[in-house]
């Protein structure tokens, strides 16, 4: 990915993490259960997370020799985000939307989700120890 594009990914998803992190707050506190409550802003926690990994890896594309593996790591955390925090959302609120059947596909999502999450931040670690100063 290129610096842009990882820039404007990493906006549009902040601006999601904003949107879900409100509907959470306000639009699911009496229609789920406080622990499943926790499960969805533990997902928007996350999410909000890897959107600064992910500006962290759109700004320093723009200024390093690393674009490609920076882009690589881009690459991770969004599927890590889309993964873990997807699969948190989706979770938390099965019986809401009827989605209880993909409980055992959601499952396994989560931590599959936090290894993509793992890898990008490695990446982007090797990515900044081979940036010259």
């Amino acid at each position: 990915m290129k610096a842009n594009q990882i820039l404007a990914s990493a906006a549009f998803l902040g601006a999601i993490a904003v949107i879900l992190g409100a509907f959470g707050a306000h639009g699911l506190t009496d229609k789920i259960s406080p622990e499943k409550l926790e499960t969805f802003k533990l997902g928007v926690s996350y999410q909000y997370y890897h959107v600064a990994a992910l500006l962290a890896c759109g700004i320093l594309s723009k200024i390093s020799t690393s674009e490609r593996l920076l882009g690589y790591a881009a690459v991770l955390f969004l599927i890590g985000i889309f993964c873990f925090s997807g699969s948190l959302y989706l979770l938390s609120t099965r019986e809401l939307t009827g989605l209880g059947f993909l409980t055992p596909v959601l499952g396994p999502m989560t931590p599959i989700g936090g290894l993509f999450l793992i890898g990008a931040w490695v990446m982007m670690g090797i990515a900044v120890l081979k940036m010259k100063n």
